[in-house]
C-alpha cells in the first residue's frame, strides 16, 4: 500500500481505506513497512511529527534475519554512516517476538536455517527505509517493519485498518 490518497500505480491508496478526507500522512512508510500512521490537517502538527529537527521518537520493531552481536546493537545505537547521512543516536534493543501481533501478509521469507531476532528501534529522525538501511549496513537485514509508536501514541490495541480519532493538545506540548 502507498502512504497517499492519490493514485499511485497498482498500489492501493490510503484513500482505499479511510473514509476522512481533508487529512494527509504525517510521515510516511514504505509499502513493505507496517504499523502507526498518524493522519493530520494540521500542517504545524505534521510538521513536529515528521521533520526531523522535532525529535519526535518514533518506536519500531524489526526482525531481522541473523542473532544480533552486542558490537552490532551497539554501532546501531551510536549512529551508523550511510553515505548520504549519519542516523543520530538511537535506543537499541533486542527484544522477544512481539505477543500479539498480527499476522503478515505476505510472510516474511522463511529460511530454516538462518535464524532471526526482534529489535526494538527508538529514533527521533525519520529518513527514507532509514531502520532498513541501518540493520543492513551492520549485518542484520530487516525482513519485517513495524512502527509502534510515534510520541506518546500506540498501536497497541489498534488491529490492521483499524483507526480512531486522538486528542492531539498532549502530543503539541511535548
Amino acid at each position: 500500500m502507498a502512504c497517499q490518497f492519490s493514485p499511485c500505480g497498482d498500489y492501493a491508496t490510503l484513500g482505499d481505506f479511510i473514509p476522512v478526507r481533508g487529512v494527509y500522512p504525517a510521515g510516511r512508510l514504505d509499502a513493505n513497512s507496517e504499523g502507526l500512521l498518524v493522519l493530520t490537517d494540521s500542517g504545524a502538527l505534521q510538521h513536529r511529527i515528521a521533520h526531523p529537527c522535532a525529535k519526535l521518537p518514533k518506536t519500531y520493531w524489526a526482525q531481522v534475519e541473523g542473532e544480533p552481536a552486542p558490537e552490532q546493537l551497539a554501532r546501531l545505537a551510536s549512529g551508523i554512516d550511510l553515505g548520504d547521512f549519519v542516523t543520530r543516536p538511537a535506543r537499541v534493543r533486542a527484544i522477544p517476538e512481539p505477543p500479539g501481533l498480527w499476522v503478515r501478509d505476505p510472510p516474511i521469507r522463511y529460511r530454516k536455517t538462518v535464524p532471526t531476532a526482534w529489535l526494538e528501534l527508538v529514533l527521533v529522525e525519520g529518513r527514507n527505509r532509514q531502520v532498513r538501511r541501518m540493520t543492513a549496513a551492520v549485518g542484520l537485514p530487516t525482513l519485517r517493519l513495524v512502527r509502534w509508536r510515534i510520541g506518546h501514541w500506540s498501536i497497541d490495541d489498534l488491529a490492521p485498518g483499524e483507526w480512531r480519532d486522538v486528542d492531539v493538545g498532549a502530543l503539541q506540548k511535548e
